[in-house]
């Protein structure tokens, strides 16, 4: 998207908002396009950052990750952990003007549970029963003690649609989502535009100061800058860490920085069909080398000034759950050759690499490519669009697939979805019954030095079996102009617009 084209929208989104000029528009730079906005079939990050404003959720965290009440005012758990009752915010409505009450929240979570093609499934499926025992009370009976359940309900699980909306719209619900959030959703064009605005019954509505919010994908992380230097936007995410030197010599700028609660690895495609017929998916081994042919730290200074963090979990080295025990490794390139040698290799292993579009992605690659053809590898960079190559991977359309999680605030969120058998992000293919296992009893108990001890033993076999290479950990960087004020950046990395104003 060219920088006239993208102020050429801004303009025409400012101006419909209002012919006298009298609302305030907020303009948000996306890294991507959205995938559906549904949260029932949704699965993309940026996706997330649109549903902040879309979609209220039963709860929400704060700044230190303490879970804290949203359409939920709280919940009890009973002595067995197996009963959890939960209790709703009175006079909430959605877009449409009904009303939120158990019943409907009853309604979200068994779609959650039910729908074809639900990657909520997986993550509150340990859900047998849900009563509404009062019109704004509701009580989940579980399968087992489920220690990440009220973590699952801060994000896409814990949103709640419209009954009404969701029967009559069926599977194309995501084409015009109604929720219960701060914003309704008015008009989406793909590739260009999302556009939402305030919705008037909100339950929270006095803190809600924006009247409209546009969010424009901006694929280009230069084009997304010059446009928040230019005036063109007023909010981006991700910005890219060679930029930020530049943005905090800007007197117009603000800049956040946090770390995320994610990872950023590379995916292997080890048994999602015949894709994997190859000496990365067959053996690990060949994952073992190539993890050890990059160079973790270098790989952060040269593609992000050393703003990112080396990693080799799916927590970053200063998260609790960081298992000490198993050191981010040392580039070896000589292991490295004798592992491939072990396995069987003569000459290079190609390997076609997926990347979602993007320049920081890209450079990614790059280094990785550069890396990892010292060791006996021949990497081809494949740039695919981010919906796309979601879909690719789904359908085992690769061989490897760079591609980052914005992370969850209870290591399950960034472990089970993925490595779970048949898991529905789980697009490696990979199966371990054990793994399975252990994962299951690290959801049963809530005691955190008793689960670190089992994601202990769920590290050794992930690590030495290499279905996700681990790299690195993100900060969230988020760019914005000076005009904006009240924003508060969190750990998952969204943009909550509740308390906004624009001066």
């Amino acid at each position: 998207m060219t920088l006239l084209r993208l102020a050429a929208i801004a303009a025409t989104a400012l101006l419909a908002t209002n012919a006298a000029s009298a609302q305030t528009t907020l303009r948000i730079g996306l890294a991507e396009d959205p995938d559906i906005l549904d949260p029932t079939l949704a699965r993309t990050y940026v996706g997330r950052i649109v549903f902040a404003s879309l979609c209220d959720k039963l709860f929400d965290i704060d700044e230190k990750l303490n879970i804290v009440p949203q359409l939920a005012l709280g919940h009890e758990v009973s002595s067995d952990g197996k009963t959890v009752t939960i209790k709703l915010r009175p006079a909430v409505k959605f877009h449409d003007g009904e009303p939120l009450d158990a019943e409907a929240v009853k309604f979200s979570l068994n779609r959650h549970l039910t729908m074809t093609g639900s990657f909520r499934k997986p993550e509150i499926s340990v859900i047998e029963r849900i009563d509404v025992i009062e019109p704004l009370t509701l009580r989940l009976t579980l399968k087992a003690p489920f220690s990440p359940l009220i973590a699952q309900l801060t994000d896409r699980a814990g949103m709640i649609v419209s009954p009404k909306a969701a029967k009559a719209a069926g599977d194309k619900f995501g084409l015009r989502p109604v929720c219960a959030g701060p914003y309704k959703f008015v008009e989406r064009v793909q590739l260009d535009r999302i556009v939402v605005e305030k919705f008037k019954d909100y339950w929270d509505k006095d803190n809600v100061h924006i009247d409209r919010i546009v969010y424009l994908p901006v694929i280009d992380s230069t084009a997304r800058l010059a446009n928040l230097k230019s005036d063109g936007l007023d909010l981006i995410e991700r910005l890219l860490a060679t930029d930020i030197k530049n943005v905090r010599s800007d007197s117009r700028l603000t800049l956040t920085a946090v770390p995320d609660i994610g990872y950023q690895g590379m995916t292997i495609n080890v048994a999602n069909g015949e894709r994997a017929k190859n000496p990365l998916g067959e053996s690990a081994k060949v994952r073992q080398a190539l993890s050890l042919a990059i160079d973790r730290e270098a790989l952060t200074q040269v593609a992000f000034d050393g703003v990112y963090v080396p990693g080799n979990q799916w927590v970053n080295p200063e998260h609790p759950y960081f298992q000490e025990s198993l050191p981010i490794p040392k580039r070896d390139v000589v292991k490295a050759k004798a592992l491939l040698k072990e396995a069987g290799i003569r000459g290079p292993v190609a390997i076609d690499l997926m990347v979602p579009q993007g320049q920081a992605a890209q450079s990614v690659a790059e280094v990785i490519q550069a890396m990892a053809g010292e060791a006996g590898f021949d990497i081809k960079i494949r740039i695919v669009e981010l919906a796309t190559s979601l879909k690719q991977a789904e359908a085992g359309e690769y061989q490897a697939f760079l591609l980052g999680w914005s992370g969850r605030i209870d290591p399950d969120g960034n472990l089970y979805v993925f490595n779970a058998c048949k898991a529905p992000q789980n697009v490696s293919g990979y199966c371990d019954k054990e793994v399975d296992k252990l994962l299951e009893e690290a959801r049963a108990i809530s005691d955190p030095a008793e689960r670190k001890a089992i994601y202990q033993k769920v590290a050794r076999r992930l690590l030495d079996e290499g279905p996700i290479l681990y790299l690195f950990h993100r900060r969230l960087l988020v760019a914005y102009t000076v005009r904006l004020e009240g924003y508060r950046q969190m750990p998952d990395g969204l943009v909550r617009v509740v308390g906004l104003r624009l001066k």
